[in-house]
């Protein structure tokens, strides 16, 4: 009963900010719509406005080009009362999968798993936080709260990718292939979770005495999961197809710019700047370079960390939030939800202090050197640009440290006579 009522307390409390600052302050939520560091051209809640518009009085809305969001989403908000009028009904909205996200996160935490694998046990897997802890940490973190606030499309994907992982580690594989199934169709990236979940699942049902002949091998496994992940896509996408007039215009509206970068308003990521100033006659060369230099992470990681799974799948996600065509803070938070699991290893890291510090710069400094180039013209894009350069090394930092710090964790299991002494890059 004490666990329950801790939760209660921290869900109440979590609830009860996110209504304050909606109520209390009417006009952030606009104010935070509109910064580029939360919304971005395919998860903006003005674009998603203009678009329901659009739905509502039978017209395509992906004849203009504004909006690139799945066609599920304006199904989703048709149903609400409407937004300028009854804002307080999205806000609940947004506020409950704020919640979603936190119980998968907690979800995680308990199940042991980023302690203690199938195949390795950390020895300092009794240092960790209770999942309240982890819980409160994703509820209470700065950038989860203006996400929330800001009302983007992508806190979907995200509860999405959590319940995917929750699920995956509770070794649920229907749930966890339909979750990110889900969340595929809405953000396209999640596809490239795939393989570390697979494996997630596969060694948790061997954990819960499944049987190896009872599930075969982990390439029938592999074979018998990935068909019923492509049916569940394949559905959402039917689904679609029949909402939108039987139309497929959708696919390239959704998938085709987020394939091909034609949207290049600023935001967090690297891709935007690098595009602006690339000849048209190298940019099909240079795409195909950003998304195989993304996905090329996913294999090595793979199979390098095949122990752990799970970490495999929070440093996928530092990796997006770095790496991905239109990132967002959104995107931080979710990575920094599965962070504190491994809060066994952060004696291992070493620039734990020079990561936070470089992020809180850029997290100031931002504002302030958008403001510059937009509003005060006293500055220009480079102003910008090299402050999300500093906002992107800030989370190499803390993805290679955490990775470093992991990998030496294994590393003193399989060589106890090197526990505690210094280790050099040759």
């Amino acid at each position: 009963m004490a666990f329950d009522r801790r939760k209660t307390v921290l869900f109440s409390a979590a609830i009860a900010l996110r209504l304050l600052l909606f109520i209390a302050f009417p006009s952030l939520p606009d104010l935070l719509t509109g910064r580029v560091e939360i919304s971005t051209p395919v998860t903006s809640f003005k674009r998603l406005q203009e678009g329901l518009f659009l739905y509502t009085h039978n017209v395509s809305p992906y004849d203009g080009g504004v909006y690139h969001q799945a066609p599920l989403l304006l199904s989703l908000f048709s149903l609400l009362p409407e937004h300028s009028a009854h804002p307080l009904a999205t806000a609940i909205l947004y506020i409950v999968v704020d919640i979603l996200s936190a119980h998968a996160v907690m979800q995680i935490a308990e199940t042991g798993e980023s302690g203690s694998s199938r195949l390795f046990t950390s020895p300092r897997k009794d240092l960790k936080w209770d999942s309240i802890d982890i819980g409160a940490a994703y509820l209470f973190n700065p950038f989860t709260i203006a996400t929330c606030i800001a009302r983007p499309t992508s806190v979907f994907t995200n509860c999405a990718i959590l319940y995917a992982t929750a699920k995956a580690a509770r070794g649920n594989t229907l749930t966890s292939v339909f979750a990110l199934a889900l969340a595929s169709y809405l953000s396209l990236y999640p596809v490239l979770l795939f393989p570390p979940l697979l494996l997630l699942c596969y060694d948790r049902l061997l954990r819960n005495n499944k049987s190896t002949e009872k599930l075969g091998s982990v390439w029938r496994f592999a074979s018998t999961v990935t068909v019923k992940y492509v049916a569940a896509i394949g559905s959402l996408l039917f689904i679609s197809y029949t909402i939108t007039d039987a139309s497929w215009e959708f696919l390239a509206s959704t998938y085709g710019v987020q394939l091909l970068l034609p949207d290049l308003t600023p935001n967090v990521g690297l891709w935007w700047y690098f595009f602006i100033e690339m000849f048209d006659s190298f940019r099909e060369f240079f795409l195909g370079v950003f998304w195989l230099h993304l996905a090329s992470y996913v294999g090595g990681l793979t199979v390098r960390l095949r122990t752990q799974p799970l970490f495999v799948v929070t440093t996928l996600l530092g990796i997006f939030a770095i790496f991905k065509p239109y990132p967002s803070i959104s995107d931080t938070s979710l990575y920094l939800a599965l962070l504190p699991l491994y809060r066994h290893v952060f004696p291992l890291m070493r620039y734990t202090f020079f990561a936070v510090a470089t992020l809180l710069y850029a997290t100031l400094l931002g504002p302030a050197f958008y403001h510059l180039w937009i509003y005060a013209g006293s500055g220009n894009a480079n102003f910008f640009y090299a402050i999300t350069l500093v906002w992107s090394l800030g989370l190499s930092v803390i993805v290679g440290d955490s990775l470093f710090a992991v990998l030496r964790d294994e590393w003193e299991v399989e060589r106890p006579e090197m526990k505690g002494k210094e280790v050099k890059r040759i």
